[in-house]
């Protein structure tokens, strides 16, 4: 079990590390392994980055992102602009899909509507309208429409599991409810949690995944 000292320290270096975020502004806080980043961003995308850095960390068991957007005065655009501009990203990422993604906008905090067949596509269409600028932030309420049976889903995510040299597949199990998927098990970090959980967001249809997998140190035969 890894020190909140440590994982502070850690977690900085790696805000320092990422080119992309400017951790002049941000504070790194820990507390029995959940880090809270607060403090403030010029982009949503810095914010974005910002979590993603401090899940790669061993030890952290949770991320509460706090980090306000606070763009430049270069970077302020009006509402219309801003729907267009996150409309043509989405349409770039994803053709066919972006026909079915309603894109609303209010203050530059953008909402997104609508159905997609994979999770895949909801995640490209977040990333997508958060590279937009002048967008402060994005609310992801796309719907991943179901369309594969419950075992074909689980058959597939387990040999997604397996593959993955990351991973110790045989600590994880998989339990699958129509769309809804259920982790259970344990790894070594919170970063292979993460990657299992995208293995089963990745499967066809799944709809939501609850993740109930612990992070501590595996027994050895």
């Amino acid at each position: 079990m890894r020190s909140d000292i440590d994982i502070k320290r850690d977690v900085e270096n790696e805000l320092r590390w990422d080119p992309q975020i400017d951790p002049t502004d941000i504070g790194v806080a820990v507390k029995n392994g959940v880090v809270t980043l607060t403090g403030f961003v010029r982009s949503y995308t810095a914010k974005y980055h910002a979590e993603r850095e401090a899940k790669r960390i061993t030890g952290v068991l949770g991320v509460a992102n706090d980090i306000e957007v606070r763009l430049p005065s270069d970077d302020e655009r009006p509402d219309p602009e801003i729907a267009r501009d996150v409309v043509a990203a989405i349409k770039a990422e994803l053709p066919v899909a972006s026909q079915h993604i309603r894109v609303l906008v209010s203050k530059g905090f953008v909402t997104l509507e609508g159905e997609v067949e994979w999770n895949y596509q909801r995640e490209w269409a977040e990333r997508a309208a958060g590279r937009v600028k002048g967008v402060r932030s994005v609310l992801d309420s796309i719907q991943v429409k179901p369309h594969v049976p419950a075992a074909a889903v689980k058959e597939k995510i387990e040999q997604a599991l397996k593959r993955n040299a990351e991973l110790e597949a045989k600590s994880i199990t998989v339990d699958v409810n129509g769309s809804e998927v259920t982790l259970r098990g344990k790894v070594r970090s919170w970063a292979e949690r993460e990657e299992a959980e995208n293995a089963a967001w990745r499967a066809p249809g799944v709809t939501k995944v609850i993740n109930q997998i612990a992070v501590g140190v595996l027994e050895t035969l």
